[in-house]
């Protein structure tokens, strides 16, 4: 709340206006009570069948993430024997925040693992940086944890990975992406999940750890609803975007596939996919917390939504046998529930003005404001039970002011996702390829844990 006071009078206005909209729908719902005539029922169950599947998938994955909470693994009851851990922590142009990532790996409450730093052909002061860290580095315990440090041409964020696998001694590999913090138990809490020998990868839940400015909110927002259904990937073993920022893989499942794949944009996602495919299991460690720092302007915001669809959709090809497939060795929930709604999805996106303008068209002549008033309640129901359930909740308390108007401000991400899948299948026609793009970074503040308890 204290954020939102210090907010500029114009934001205030815009939050307080969504406010009044809100109520008013709430208000006119519950004074209006008119018969709805039998054209525009018509019209209601048309746009119901149109978003049915995806409220089943709701519903499913609801159930499902609410039953994760209850595995013993994700309980803290694991009896898995401690494995020698390598932190893959590749870098391209990242003076602003690569220390501060380092020194937070460093402080892990884990001992046995060792830092592996790849410079991929930086040409700002990363290089300069990071060597004068590791002349200096001394652990106040006196115990020093093994610090590897590769500087290469640059190659490609997937290139400096492979290079650093290389040379990389644990069973268990981590990646990091160097504008990150990470938690002090994150390392132990990645171990953790590998109880099952079957179990190839585990995502890391990822925070926007930005959250001054409206923009940082809205990322803030979307993360920690996105990342709850990740609790029900988990729960089918069958996890399939598992994002470089926080990832933790079997070493030997990595050899076997032999690595990461150097031709794609998003080697992060291919490779969750591949390991899918076969016949791995991959989980979700909710308490497994890194800090991001999310674009801190709309152009940042699309370059980065723009590369994460293109290589998704890329990715979607490449893997196109996991669809409805019959193998046994490929979860049936991931396959033909999951991989083909995400499909659906993109359509559905691509139609979104046609379809809330049906919507919206039917809510004000049929004056039916008890279904949009039913939008509102499940949305808000939903976004706090997501907050509260978050490891990080008490972080993510400057989103309570937002919880009422929720269903509002994920329409602003709705369209930036709607202008990357229209640019991506654009440069997929056009033979075109999408480049990293990297946007203005200003680093973040190392989070203590009294601050993200």
């Amino acid at each position: 709340m204290k954020q939102f006071n210090q907010q500029q009078p114009i934001t205030k206005l815009l939050v307080i206006s969504l406010y009044l909209l809100s109520a008013t729908v709430l208000i006119l719902a519950f004074i209006l009570d008119r018969p709805v005539s039998e054209s525009l029922v018509s019209l209601r169950f048309f746009l119901f069948i149109l978003v049915a599947p995806l409220i089943l998938k709701l519903l499913v994955q609801f159930y499902a993430a609410i039953r994760y909470s209850f595995l013993p693994v994700n309980q803290g009851y694991s009896t898995t024997v401690p494995y020698k851990v390598s932190v893959l922590l590749p870098a391209w142009n990242e003076e602003v925040g690569i220390i501060k990532t380092i020194e937070s790996v460093l402080q892990s409450n884990y001992h046995d693992f060792e830092l592996i730093v790849i410079n991929d052909g930086s040409t700002d002061k990363t290089d300069q940086l990071v060597r004068n860290f590791i002349a200096d580095y001394e652990d106040p315990s006196g115990y020093q944890i093994p610090i590897k440090y590769l500087s290469l041409s640059n190659g490609g964020k997937a290139k400096a990975l492979n290079k650093g696998l290389e040379i990389a001694e644990g069973n268990i590999v981590i990646t990091i992406d160097a504008d990150c913090i990470v938690e002090k138990n994150a390392i132990y809490k990645f171990v953790q999940r590998f109880d099952d020998p079957s179990v190839g990868a585990v995502a890391g839940n990822i925070i926007v750890g930005n959250k001054k400015k409206p923009l940082e909110w809205l990322q803030q927002l979307e993360y920690v609803c996105g990342f709850f259904y990740k609790r029900a990937d988990s729960y089918f073993n069958a996890v399939h975007i598992i994002g470089g920022a926080a990832a933790a893989y079997r070493r030997d499942v990595l050899t076997n596939l032999k690595g990461f794949d150097e031709e794609i944009i998003t080697e992060d996602i291919d490779l969750s996919m591949s390991i899918l495919s076969h016949g791995y299991k991959t989980r979700y460690a909710h308490d497994a917390v890194v800090y991001t720092e999310g674009p801190t302007d709309w152009k940042g915001l699309r370059k980065q939504r723009l590369r994460w669809k293109y290589g998704r959709i890329l990715c979607y090809l490449k893997h196109r046998e996991l669809f409805f497939s019959s193998n046994s060795q490929h979860s049936r929930y991931l396959s033909c529930f999951i991989l083909p709604l995400a499909v659906y999805a993109e359509i559905l996106l691509l139609n979104v003005g046609l379809f809330l303008s049906l919507f919206y068209s039917y809510i004000i002549i049929s004056q039916d404001f008890a279904m949009l008033a039913s939008v509102i309640l499940v949305s808000s129901s939903l976004v706090a039970i997501q907050i509260k359930l978050d490891s990080k909740s008490n972080y993510h308390a400057n989103l309570l002011p937002f919880i009422p108007v929720a269903w509002l401000l994920l329409y602003v991400i709705e369209f930036i996702e709607l202008v990357a899948l229209t640019m991506s299948l654009q440069k997929l026609y056009n033979r075109e390829s999408v480049k990293w793009q990297k946007w203005n970074r200003v680093g973040l503040q190392q989070q203590t844990a009294e601050q993200t308890s």
